[in-house]
C-alpha cells in the first residue's frame, strides 16, 4: 500500500452475469429502496404506538424505553459485523437472511402478549435490521459503478430513508386508528415477502474477493465496543452522565474500541481498514451524518410530544403534520447530487447543516398556540437541510472506498446515523426532561396540587396532562387550566433549550464540514472496456478483484 501521487487506473478483473444482465440498475435501486423504506418506517411506527402499548400491554415507562432501545442497541452493535460478513460471503445472501429474520420477528412481535415478549422480539428484529441495512447500500454501490449515476442513486436511497422517517407516523396513525396494535408489525410481512421475491429475481450479489480470512476477534470487539457504547448513551440519563456506572461503561467501551483499532491495524485481513479514517472525506462525511441525525432525532423526540400533548392532536393528526418535512427532504435529496456535482460536496453539506441550524433555532420561537404554517416554514429549513446533507455525505463515505469494501463502508455510515440519533435522544431528551421537571416544580409549588401528583407530573408531559385532567375532576376547570398551563409552559421551556442544543450541534457540524470535507473527491468507478477501475484518491489504494454474480 502507498499513497498515489497522480491519477492512474488500476484495473481489476470482474465478472457480471446472472440477474443483472439485461435489467436496468434503476430497477435494482427501486427494489433496494423498497426494502430500506419498510425497515425505517418500522422504527417510527413503533414510536407512534408507544401510548397504545401502555393501554394494551400495561407497559411501564421503562418497558416503553426498551421496546425502542432493544432494537437500537442490537442493530447498532451488529452493523459493523454484518457489513463485514456481507463483504466476505455475499451481500445478497446476507440481505435475504436479514429479511427472513426481520419478517419472522415482525410476526412474533405482532402477537406478543406482554411487554417483555415484545421487547425480546424487538431485540431479535435488530439482528435482521443490521443484516439488511448495510447490504442495501453496498449492493447499490456495486451496481452503480459510474460515479455520477452512483451519486444520484445514493441520493434516491437517502431520500427514501428520509421520507420513511417522516411518513412512519402517518402510517402508524392510520393503522392504529383502524386496526389493533399488532398491525404496526404485521404490515411488514407482506412487503418483506414481495421484496424477497424481487431481490432473488433482480438483484445481483457482490462480495470482496480480496479477503479470504474471517476476523472473528475483530467482529467480537466491534460488537462489544459499539454495543456497550450505545448502552452507555441510552442509560446515561437514568444513571447520570457523571455517575460511576456511566463512567465505567464509557471507559470499558473506549478500551474495547481502542483494542479493536489496534487489532485491525495489526492483522493482514482486517474487518475494517481503520486507515480510511485518515481520509478526511471519509471521516468528515461520517461526522456530518452523525451531527445531522443527532439534531434530527433529538428534535423528533420533542416535537412528537409537542403535537400530541401540547397541541392535542391524535396519532394520525400528528403524523399528517410531519408530512411537509418528508416532502422537503424528498425534494432536496435528489437535487443535492446535482448541486454537489457543480459546487462540490463541501459546499452542499455545509449549507445543508447550516440550513438545519437555522430551522432548529427558529423553533425556539414556537409557542403553545403558534400557527402551523410557522412550523411548516421551520420544516422547510430542517427537512431541506437534511436532504442536502444526507446524500452527499453518504456518497463521500462510499466514494472513498473501493466497491469491494462497500459493506463495511455502509456499516460505518449506518453506525454514524444510529450513534448520532441515539446520542441526540439521550442528550437532548435528558436536558429537556431536567428543565421540564424543574420548571414545573417551580410553577406548581404552593398550589393545591399534592406532592405525589406533582412528582407524577414531573415524569413526563403526558403524565402532566393526566394530572391536569385529574385536578380538573377533583377541583374544577380552573384547577385543570392551572396545571395544564404550567405543564405547557414547562414543556416549551425545555423544548426551546433542546432546540438550541440541536441548532448548535449542526452549526458546529457545518463549520467542521466546511473546514475538513474536501470540495471534491476522486471516485472508484468502472471503465467500460476494462472493468472496475480505481482512480487516484486521497487514501492508500490497492487494486483488487471484485466478483459480481447472480
Amino acid at each position: 500500500m502507498h499513497q498515489e501521487p497522480t491519477a492512474r487506473r488500476l484495473v481489476a478483473p470482474a465478472t457480471t452475469h446472472g440477474p443483472l444482465a439485461g435489467r436496468s440498475p434503476w430497477l435494482v435501486l427501486a427494489v433496494l429502496c423498497t426494502t430500506v423504506f419498510i425497515i425505517v418506517v418500522d422504527g417510527t411506527i413503533v414510536n407512534v404506538a408507544l401510548p397504545t402499548f401502555v393501554r394494551e400491554l400495561g407497559a411501564t415507562t421503562s418497558q416503553l424505553q426498551w421496546i425502542v432501545d432493544a432494537y437500537v442497541l442490537v442493530f447498532a452493535g451488529l452493523l459493523m459485523a454484518a457489513g463485514s460478513i456481507g463483504d466476505r460471503y455475499g451481500r445478497k445472501g446476507v440481505l435475504l437472511l436479514g429479511l427472513v429474520v426481520f419478517g419472522l420477528t415482525s410476526l412474533g412481535a405482532a402477537f406478543a402478549s406482554t411487554a417483555g415478549e415484545l421487547i425480546a422480539w424487538r431485540a431479535v428484529m435488530g439482528v435482521g435490521g443490521a443484516l439488511i441495512f448495510p447490504a442495501t447500500l453496498a449492493l447499490l454501490v456495486n451496481v452503480f459503478t459510474n460515479p455520477k449515476q452512483r451519486a444520484v442513486a445514493i441520493a434516491v436511497w437517502a431520500a427514501t430513508s428520509g421520507l420513511a422517517v417522516a411518513l412512519g407516523p402517518v402510517t402508524g396513525g392510520l393503522l392504529l386508528r383502524h386496526f389493533w396494535w399488532g398491525s404496526v408489525f404485521l404490515v411488514n410481512v407482506p412487503v418483506i415477502l414481495l421484496a424477497m421475491v424481487m431481490i432473488a429475481w433482480i438483484v445481483p450479489t457482490s462480495r470482496d474477493t480480496t479477503v479470504h480470512r474471517f476476523d472473528p476477534l475483530g467482529v467480537l470487539l466491534s460488537i462489544a465496543g459499539i454495543g456497550l457504547l450505545v448502552w452507555a448513551v441510552i442509560e446515561g440519563p437514568h444513571h447520570g452522565w457523571l455517575s460511576v456506572d456511566s463512567a465505567l461503561a464509557f471507559g470499558v467501551a473506549g478500551a474495547l474500541l481502542a483494542t479493536f483499532v489496534w487489532w485491525e491495524r495489526r492483522i493482514d485481513h482486517p474487518m475494517l481498514d481503520v486507515g480510511v479514517f485518515t481520509n478526511m472525506r471519509f471521516t468528515a462525511g461520517s461526522l456530518s451524518v452523525t451531527f445531522a441525525f443527532f439534531a434530527l432525532f433529538g428534535f423528533i423526540f420533542m416535537v412528537t410530544q409537542y403535537f400530541q400533548f401540547v397541541r392535542g392532536y391524535d396519532t394520525l393528526e400528528a403524523g399528517l403534520r410531519t408530512v411537509p418535512f418528508a416532502l422537503f427532504t424528498g425534494i432536496a435529496a435528489p437535487l443535492s447530487a446535482k448541486l454537489a456535482a457543480h459546487t462540490g460536496t463541501k459546499a452542499v453539506v455545509a449549507a445543508g447543516l447550516a440550513s438545519m441550524a437555522v430551522g432548529f433555532a427558529w423553533t425556539t420561537r414556537l409557542d403553545v398556540d403558534s400557527s402551523y404554517w410557522l412550523i411548516v416554514g421551520q420544516m422547510l429549513f430542517m427537512g431541506g437541510g437534511l436532504g442536502l446533507v444526507n446524500a452527499p455525505a453518504t456518497e463521500a463515505i462510499m466514494g472513498s472506498l473501493p466497491p469491494e469494501k462497500a459493506g463495511v463502508g455502509s456499516a460505518v455510515n449506518d453506525t454514524a446515523r444510529e450513534l448520532g440519533g441515539t446520542l441526540g435522544v439521550a442528550i437532548v431528551g435528558s436536558l429537556f426532561a431536567s428543565i421540564y421537571a424543574g420548571r414545573l416544580g417551580e410553577l406548581l409549588t404552593g398550589t393545591p396540587v399534592p406532592d405525589d401528583a406533582l412528582a407524577i407530573a414531573k415524569q413526563s408531559v403526558g403524565a402532566g396532562a393526566a394530572v391536569a385532567v385529574a385536578a380538573g375532576e377533583q377541583f374544577g376547570p380552573q384547577a385543570q387550566e392551572l396545571v395544564q398551563g404550567a405543564v405547557n409552559q414547562s414543556f416549551m421551556e425545555g423544548f426551546h433549550a433542546g432546540s438550541w442544543v440541536s441548532s448548535g450541534v449542526v452549526a458546529l457540524g457545518a463549520v467542521l464540514a466546511w473546514r475538513f470535507l474536501p470540495s471534491r473527491g476522486h471516485h472508484h468507478g468502472t471503465d467500460a472496456a476494462n472493468g472496475p477501475t480505481l482512480v487516484a484518491s486521497d487514501r492508500p489504494v490497492v487494486a483488487s478483484a471484485m466478483e459480481v454474480s447472480g
